[in-house]
């Protein structure tokens, strides 16, 4: 079993969606939005990403078209964020949609900006940068206690489910789970700063309560607050599923009712 490396991916990948001109980042991005995730939370959708998950739901921006959407700027993604704020009366900010670490010096300077402004900063992410390369965990580390929110969406509950999902090497699954323990090591507060997500779509729970038992190995906090993601079968989901040949066990409808895989 053998995948890509989503690392060498991402190399090649964020010269096309992250540029610096005379010393100012810019990052593409596809929309901003205010969503009611969260309890309601402002959103910058990203273009990019380092996977190729198989039930990505926003597939079109983050691998199939990366010529879609237009550059910002660190202080012009950041100000778009915090008028929606204004609008909207929410105080938490996030980056989704693809991967917000490809471009990481203007994820840094856009996630200084928000929380410059006393808001809640969000960011989603699949840890692969973290768990690989410690300085970047380390840098993220500097918004500790100011609202930074860190979670590592971990594709699947072992390797195998890894590959599965995303088609990726199925060892690059180990680098996320060292994405959680790398965080907590330089400071961040399981639960509060710092927590997992997890697909579950390909395993249900026999398989997070073996992932349970993996991340109280890395911090006994860590189990408390696992967010249990299962496939949205939006249509234009259910497409590159067809595409992809991905066929899960368990899936989630548009309309957030639980429902088991015919």
């Amino acid at each position: 079993m053998s995948g890509y490396n989503p690392l060498d991916l991402a190399k090649s990948i964020e010269p096309r969606v992250h540029i610096e001109k005379n010393g100012v980042t810019y990052r593409k991005y596809f929309r901003f939005r205010v969503d009611r995730w969260y309890g309601g939370i402002v959103t910058g959708d990203v273009v990019g990403c380092n996977l190729r998950c198989k039930f990505c739901w926003a597939w079109y921006f983050t691998w199939e078209s990366l010529s879609k959407g237009y550059f910002y700027s660190a202080d012009e993604a950041a100000l778009k964020l915090v008028e929606l704020t204004r609008k909207s009366g929410y105080r938490r900010v996030r980056l989704s949609g693809g991967e917000p670490t490809l471009g990481f010096k203007h994820l840094l300077e856009v996630v200084n900006e928000v929380l410059a402004r006393d808001l809640a900063f969000t960011l989603e992410t699949n840890g692969l940068v973290f768990g690989y390369y410690r300085e970047y965990s380390e840098a993220i580390s500097k918004f500790r206690k100011r609202g930074i929110e860190i979670r590592v969406s971990v594709k699947g509950t072992n390797p195998h489910e890894f590959f599965e999902l995303t088609g990726a090497d199925p060892k690059f699954w180990y680098v996320q789970i060292d994405a959680l323990r790398n965080l907590i090591e330089v400071g961040l507060e399981p639960i509060r700063e710092v927590y997992p997500a997890v697909m579950l779509s390909m395993s249900g729970e026999e398989g997070l309560k073996k992932f349970i038992s993996t991340l109280r190995s890395i911090h006994t906090e860590l189990p408390e607050l696992v967010d249990e993601e299962y496939i949205i079968l939006y249509r234009h989901v259910k497409e590159l599923m067809k595409r992809t040949g991905l066929k899960p066990k368990y899936v989630v409808l548009p309309d957030r009712v639980p429902s088991e895989m015919i």
